[in-house]
């Protein structure tokens, strides 16, 4: 029988992660536990925190069954305290989750349960929970998040290792961070169907007569916001069109005319953009997060076969044969430019043009989530 699995990570039904797109793929005939946050860093007074506490503590403790096509579960949100400090709150927080989880966990009946985190903070939970094993899939550097306490984090994810009998991890640069005889390199992955497959142009897409460069994704401190002022402000013949949940206080835009801000859209919608954009971009800005990060969306933008502008980031040099990589606004803009030329003229798309788009549906084809799942499940079988 397959190990069964209790999952610690996001709120399910966000824009989907790694660990949705990984999770959602195992064999059918494993028991899935999803847990919601238990969140990673404290809440700050604001109107979006205090909405996302009401309705953590309001939700009844099982939200929804999700199914679909490769694996049912089941969603709990559990009433915690965020982020816990002293030792005094995480063994309160201990706990309290111990109490929702064991009724719920004694129902299910789970087969040599692994316990599967995203999260450094469970580390308090590994053991509590009649785990036959652990599971530590890290995505991100969390000692360079923004709004994190990065001492605590940094205790609870050293405190994890030591218990994991695997960690997965997602960047050669998180995978160097971990002991080499228990860490496994797992790539991100792409939903090749989705964003290779045609999609029908979105409604608010700008139709203007200009060609139209595209990003989605947080709008948040990792982009390189100097540079795409410049870039913007330089390249008057393009729309820029930014996709995405605003995550400052102050607007780092300045007021340009051709910037279009069209918020948050469901992940299933994006190939509505990305495939009738002319460049992609990824104007990341160099920092610690960024230089251990795998962007799900590099893997998502080759898929379209469109053209990609990014800023020189550890991830993107393996693509730098298929991806325009920019030091600066200068090299972007004339990157844009030599691009606008084929678009206005597609007879002057050549033969070397052809292929390097060819080349990058190519190279997300090998990379694709089905792919990296069965790798899971092998690991998983072994542990």
């Amino acid at each position: 029988m397959k190990h069964d699995l209790i999952v610690f990570a996001e709120d399910w039904g966000q824009l989907p992660s790694s660990t949705q797109h990984l999770i959602k793929r195992l064999t059918p005939n494993r028991k899935i536990i999803w847990i919601n946050s238990i969140g990673l860093r404290k809440p700050q007074f604001s109107l979006h925190d205090i909405k996302r506490i009401y309705n953590k503590l309001t939700q009844p403790k099982t939200l929804s069954t999700f199914s679909t096509s490769t694996a049912p579960f089941q969603t709990i949100t559990l009433k915690t305290i965020p982020a816990p400090k002293t030792k005094f709150a995480r063994w309160i927080a201990k706990k309290l989750i111990c109490y929702q989880l064991a009724p719920i966990l004694k129902q299910a009946q789970l087969h040599q349960p692994i316990l599967w985190t995203s999260l450094p903070t469970v580390a308090d939970l590994c053991g509590t929970l009649g785990e036959y094993g652990v599971i530590y899939y890290c995505g991100d550097d969390f000692n360079a998040l923004t709004g994190v306490d990065h001492v605590t984090v940094s205790q609870h994810e050293t405190k994890l290792v030591a218990k994991a009998n695997l960690v997965l991890a997602a960047s050669m640069a998180l995978y160097n961070k971990f002991p080499q005889h228990k860490t496994r390199y797992l790539p991100h992955g792409v939903d090749f169907q989705l964003f290779n497959h045609f999609a029908s142009r979105a409604h608010d897409l700008p139709n203007n007569n200009r060609p139209t460069a595209g990003f989605y994704g947080s709008l948040s401190h990792w982009l390189d916001y100097d540079l795409l002022n410049n870039i913007i402000a330089n390249n008057p013949d393009w729309n820029f069109v930014f996709i995405g949940k605003k995550t400052f206080n102050k607007p780092p835009f300045l007021n340009h005319s051709n910037l279009y801000l069209l918020g948050e859209k469901p992940h299933t919608m994006l190939p509505q953009y990305s495939q009738h954009w002319q460049v992609s971009l990824l104007p990341f800005i160099d920092n610690a997060q960024i230089r251990s990060c795998n962007p799900l969306k590099l893997l998502e933008y080759l898929a379209t076969g469109t053209p990609i502008i990014s800023t020189p980031f550890t991830a993107v040099i393996p693509y730098k044969s298929v991806v325009n990589i920019a030091q600066n606004a200068t090299e972007f803009s004339m990157n844009l430019q030599s691009i606008k030329t084929t678009w206005h003229n597609t007879k002057t798309v050549n033969t070397i043009e052809k292929n390097k788009r060819l080349q990058q549906i190519a190279l997300s084809k090998q990379q694709t989530w089905d792919a990296k799942a069965q790798q899971l499940e092998q690991w998983l079988d072994l542990l």
